[in-house]
């Protein structure tokens, strides 16, 4: 498969796994997404995974991405650790079924899918109309400024998202505060007009947890203070739209 060009049959399983409100209509669905490869949004995604794990959610980590980082992260985990469901969405197995290689379970609060890069600009609509939220990591360079840019703008103007509905939160990925590059991206997203839901630092601890199928959450705390502090406006964000849908469900 050709990395810059995902056909509409392969986001399919994408959407099939954003269309599970009929089996708990309680379920949140997060949507990692940036078009740009490299951007940070398997450790976003399997850090909210292992996060909702440790919270005692039995939550579904749905991996896009054909490089399948999602899925190796999830083989890494010990059998003691908690239990997150995984869908290795991008692949295909002819010895079962499309639906029970996509089987969740019925009590998942929350779904988080991993979304590969390379995505095209006109199946945005399709990928993102039901999703809760939308998370879009941008790294402090000038390269992924003008992606992130790209995908908002995508976002907006070809995938309707009105900016009303609060659904699309920016995170600053892999800062080094105090830099030029990090007060360009800074002030770049004050331009969008979008929420930055967090800053999150440029740390060896994320390394670190990926080697052993682990999240920040689940490390021993004095490690990883710092960076647990970083992911609170996120966490707080996500909670804030599961408590005002819940309210409408």
């Amino acid at each position: 498969m050709s990395a810059c060009a995902l056909t509409v049959s392969e986001i399919t399983p994408l959407l099939w796994c954003l269309r599970l409100r009929r089996l708990n209509p309680y379920m949140q669905r997060i949507l990692v997404l940036n078009p740009k490869g490299g951007s940070g949004k398997t450790t976003i995604a399997t850090n909210l995974a292992s996060y909702f794990a440790s919270q005692g959610d039995r939550p579904v980590l749905s991996d896009n991405d054909p490089q399948g980082s999602s899925t190796r992260w999830l083989k890494k985990r010990k059998p003691e650790q908690a239990i997150i469901h995984g869908v290795a969405a991008f692949e295909r197995n002819s010895r079962m079924t499309r639906a029970w290689q996509m089987r969740v379970p019925a009590d998942a609060a929350h779904v988080v899918v991993d979304t590969p890069a390379a995505v095209p600009s006109q199946d945005m609509p399709d990928m993102i109309k039901n999703a809760d939220a939308i998370i879009v990591p941008v790294l402090p360079s000038d390269i992924d400024i003008h992606a992130c840019s790209k995908c908002i703008a995508d976002l907006l103007l070809i995938a309707k998202v009105r900016r009303d509905e609060n659904r699309i939160g920016v995170v600053a990925n892999r800062v080094k505060r105090n830099t030029v590059i990090y007060q360009s991206l800074m002030r770049f997203l004050e331009t969008l007009r979008i929420p930055v839901i967090a800053t999150l630092r440029d740390s060896q601890n994320y390394v670190r947890a990926a080697e052993q199928g682990l999240g920040l959450h689940e490390m021993k705390l004095y490690a990883v203070e710092q960076d647990l502090a970083d992911w609170q406006p996120m966490l707080a964000w996500l909670k804030a739209k599961e408590g005002a849908w819940r309210e409408t469900a």
